[in-house]
Formats: C-alpha cells, structure tokens, sequence
C-alpha cells in the first residue's frame, strides 16, 4: 500500500524540457529511495488518439525525462510502452515523433494490447463483477514504471492525469468501453484497475493544458506548470485543484483516497517549490460537468 508519504514538486517555466528536469530536480533523493536497486524503467504516456498532438504526451516531456533518468541511473532497460483508445501504437510514435527516442536512448516501444494480460474483477452497471484484461508488465515489480501526461478535462471522470493514465492504459483498446458503467462504476473501476498498476512516479507536463470536452476534442490553454511525485495520487489531487477543481469531486481520486493510497486535501499535501495558489487557474470544465458529479449518487 501507498503511505501518505511523497512531496510533490511544483515548477513554472516556459521550456517543456526544463520543467520537467526541475520537476524531478526538486524530488531527486524521493525517487532515488523509490527505485531503489531497479535499473528497469517502464515509461507510460498518454496518446488516446493517435491523431491529435494536443491530447497527447508531448515527445519533448518524455525525453527530458529519460534524459534525467539515463543521467542519474545505469538503466539496463527502457521500455516506452502504450494503448492508445483510437490508433495503434506504431502510428502514434511516427506522428508524434517518438521514434527519436529510441535513435537517441536506444529504447524500446511496447503495444500493451499484444503482452500478456492478467484478470481484474471490476462492475457492470447493476454492480455486478465482472473481469477485465489488464496488461501484466504494468503489474511487473522489475519495472520502476512512469505516468507522464498533460492535465486535460475529460467527458466522464472530470479530469485525466496521472492514474488515470495508468489504469485506462493498462486495458486493451477492445475492452476500454467496458469500463464505462455509468459514471459511478466508471469512478470505482478506474480506481480499482489502479490498485493493481498505481505508477512509482507521475509526471505532469502542464505547459498546455487541454480545458473544455477533453480527454481529446478540448481547446488548448497555456499553464507553465510541471508537477511530479512518487506519490501519483498527491499529483493528481494537487494538480486537480490547481486546475480549478475540487480533487473530493472526482470520484477514482475519492475512493483511493479512502482506500489509503494517500491525501487528496490539497492543504495535506506536502509540496516544494511554487506555491499552488500562486499558479491556480480555471480550466473550462467538460460541457457535462454536472452530469459527471452523478458518480456521488450510485
């Protein structure tokens, strides 16, 4: 289980690459304790659709990540590995320029959909359980593993970041849709997937964001933020908040908080660096915003 332990690092600049190197600058001896003797790094980002740069991991955040890792550790191992819900993998590494980073780091492209996959129970929209396909390298403890994304709304959970990432990832693209059991299983779902693949470290390129019918048809909005913990539920929850929303309204954050993965009141959260209120703005929620909220009354 996750203690409330993990600072989470809060950064503003205008260069991709420096904000995320600062990022990690600011938790290096947190990391450092996380990873251990591993010397496997899986890096999971976030392509959703293969077709759309704005609702995907920037190239650039991913190689200043590896940058910094390959810096700090003697990596015998890097894998970049992805599902995306609308493409294949292949197509999302030659459009967003990804195949850079295996001729400079020699890393290695991994489409979740043909590994192997373990069963996780999950629940149908009467409650009832059922069993989903997860990929089982996201479950490999040999792998210090890495969520990396940019904060984006989205038309069912509120917002899209770090866990989430992880979790709806981890499901071949055949079965997504079945996650999606109304609004309160959905919540429950995602954090149960979670549980089974929770990332070392999150990662949060918030340069531009996506605001408005995110995770993929938003409008870009300009933030400057980079946020990073190896606690990817304190991430998430502060990033929330400074992107204008109650973390407690977002319903997967909700239950892994009771489960005790970690605090989701951004004034429980240690942080260092910036001040969060100091960078707080106001995302354009999803145009069902309020529908969403539903996920309270099951």
């Amino acid at each position: 289980m996750y203690m409330s332990t993990g600072i989470v690092s809060i950064v503003s600049s205008n260069s991709r690459f420096d904000g995320v190197k600062s990022s990690l600058d600011l938790i290096e001896s947190e990391i450092k304790s996380k990873i251990g003797s591993k010397r496997k790094i899986l890096v999971k980002p976030n392509f959703v659709s293969v077709h759309t740069p704005l609702c995907a991991t920037h190239v650039d955040a991913v190689d200043s990540l590896l940058n910094w890792f390959y810096d700090k550790f003697n990596l015998n191992e890097v894998i970049v590995a992805e599902s995306p819900a609308d493409g294949s993998v292949w197509d999302g590494v030659k459009n967003y320029g990804y195949d850079r980073l295996k001729e400079k780091y020699g890393v290695e492209f991994y489409y979740l959909d043909e590994g192997e996959f373990e069963e996780v129970e999950v629940y149908n929209s009467s409650g009832e359980v059922f069993k989903i396909r997860v990929a089982k390298i996201l479950m490999n403890e040999d792998f210090f593993k890495i969520s990396i994304c940019r904060p984006k709304t989205h038309d069912t959970v509120i917002v899209t970041l770090t866990i989430k990432n992880m979790a709806m990832g981890s499901i071949p693209r055949r079965e997504k849709p079945l996650m999606h059991q109304g609004y309160y299983y959905i919540n429950l779902n995602i954090a149960k997937v979670a549980t089974k693949v929770m990332p070392d470290l999150g990662v949060i390129d918030g340069l531009i964001g996506m605001e408005g019918n995110g995770p993929v048809h938003g409008t870009p909005i300009k933030w400057g933020v980079f946020l990073a913990s190896t606690n990817p539920l304190h991430v998430d929850a502060l990033t929330a908040y400074m992107m204008g929303f109650n973390p407690r309204n977002i319903g997967y954050l909700y239950y892994l908080h009771e489960w005790g993965y970690g605090e989701i009141d951004p004034s429980k959260i240690n942080h260092i660096g910036e001040e969060p209120e100091k960078l707080k703005v106001k995302f354009k929620p999803h145009h069902t915003y309020h529908k969403q909220l539903n996920w309270k009354t099951p």
